[in-house]
């Protein structure tokens, strides 16, 4: 169903070939990550992104690090690649998973390799049952809101958000997506629009903001997560925040899907999620052009924390987790 492949293990060259989603979508291009070093710097200028993919991808990178059978190499690997990106906790989950596989591995890139590979195969395990899951939410000639980019570009599967707009296609129901552009790097006018159009799916862009004007329209809003405290409140993309707050005001319902390896239970609340704060330079600079004076200061935070109680539910790969979330979260396996 997805026409294209975000991430791939080349055995022969012990590479990984991935997306370039800087390019899109004017441009379908393929880059070669043939170390760590690389897959860090693809992850930090957002060649890959999206919390599960940059896990996965984090994996691989490890694995590819092991070669030569070296234990110190894999773990200066995991070192460089664990400040990739602080928010998105995958990729700390992906890696310590890596760290456990390298302790008394008789052939460690065999094993290593072997656990990137299940790391891939449970995330599009876990897109998949989002999906079916989800798409229950969705009803015939809904108009449904989404931000971000939480698709196929960002898992190694079908995603996690749009994995519920993609198997609602499958199951034969009509519906419009509006996604919004998702300043300052514009993943929801450059990602959203370009794979939810290339499976046939009815897109509008709009510009953020004017999420208040059309709120009123919409039967749902969908949005992914970078990592989910304990409580239930939600890192996800600057701007997910305003989107839950509107929709509140209008009585849309508002859903957060994430694998379970988004969840962070080692934190309370969502005031303990390390927020990311990018270069100063993806606001300034807009189409090749400086926009900002140049005396003027500038904040560029990444990711916004959605309170729980903003939230209609989580859906995740085990179940739809409802409030109170403290309770629900707990009792996932």
């Amino acid at each position: 169903m997805i026409p294209f492949r975000t991430i791939r293990y080349d055995p022969d060259k012990n590479s990984i070939i991935i997306l370039d989603q800087t390019r899109l979508p004017q441009k379908e291009v393929y880059m070669t990550l043939e170390n760590a070093e690389d897959v860090h710097r693809a992850t930090r200028c957002m060649n890959l992104r999206g919390a599960p993919l940059i896990g996965v991808a984090a994996a691989y990178g490890v694995a590819m690090a092991a070669k030569r059978g070296v234990a110190n190499d894999a773990h200066k690997a995991c070192d460089l690649l664990q400040t990739a990106r602080p928010t998105a906790v995958n990729l700390s989950w992906a890696l310590n998973r890596m760290r456990e596989r390298i302790k008394d591995a008789a052939d460690l890139f065999a094993v290593l390799l072997e656990e990137a590979r299940k790391i891939e195969k449970e995330d599009k395990d876990a897109c998949h049952k989002i999906g079916l899951l989800g798409a229950s939410l969705v009803k015939n000639n809904d108009k449904i809101m989404v931000h971000c980019n939480a698709g196929a570009l960002a898992t190694s599967g079908i995603g996690t958000a749009l994995g519920i707009i993609y198997t609602a296609k499958e199951q034969g129901k009509n519906f419009t997506v509006y996604s919004s552009e998702t300043r300052p790097l514009l993943q929801g006018a450059r990602l959203t629009s370009w794979e939810l159009t290339r499976s046939g799916i009815e897109t509008y862009t709009i510009c953020d903001n004017m999420a208040a004007t059309f709120m009123g329209e919409m039967n749902l809003v969908l949005v992914g997560a970078d990592r989910i405290a304990s409580n239930g409140d939600v890192a996800n993309k600057i701007g997910t925040l305003g989107l839950a707050i509107i929709a509140r005001y209008h009585k849309t319902p508002f859903y957060v899907a994430a694998p379970i390896s988004t969840f962070d239970r080692k934190l309370a609340s969502g005031e303990q999620i390390p927020i990311e704060e990018r270069a100063e330079d993806e606001i300034r600079i807009f189409n090749d052009r400086c926009v900002v004076a140049s005396s003027a200061r500038v904040r560029n935070p990444s990711f916004d924390v959605t309170p729980s109680d903003l939230i209609s539910g989580i859906v995740t790969e085990q179940c739809i987790l409802e409030h109170p979330y403290t309770t629900s979260i707990a009792e996932l396996s």
